[in-house]
């Protein structure tokens, strides 16, 4: 009988530490994508700011170029 018992309350407390490493797998994987999220974030803005200014970039050079060039022989 008492091996019934101890069994009972073994297989209780595995199903609770079970949980609990859910639970704390669960946290840490919430604290990881939170911290990458925090760093993600404004990386990608930075660079969604650098890769447009360069594209807008290309234009403005090309269009000044022909100014300079139409400065130049008038």
């Amino acid at each position: 009988m008492f091996e019934i018992l101890v069994l009972i309350v073994t297989v209780w407390l595995g199903f609770k530490v079970m949980g609990l490493l859910f639970k704390t797998a669960w946290g840490i994987a919430k604290l990881v994508a939170s911290l990458l999220f925090a760093v993600a974030v404004p990386l990608l803005l930075l660079c969604l700011i650098f890769a447009g200014g360069i594209l807008l970039l290309i234009p403005a050079l090309m269009i000044a170029i022909a100014l300079g060039v139409l400065k130049s022989v008038l």
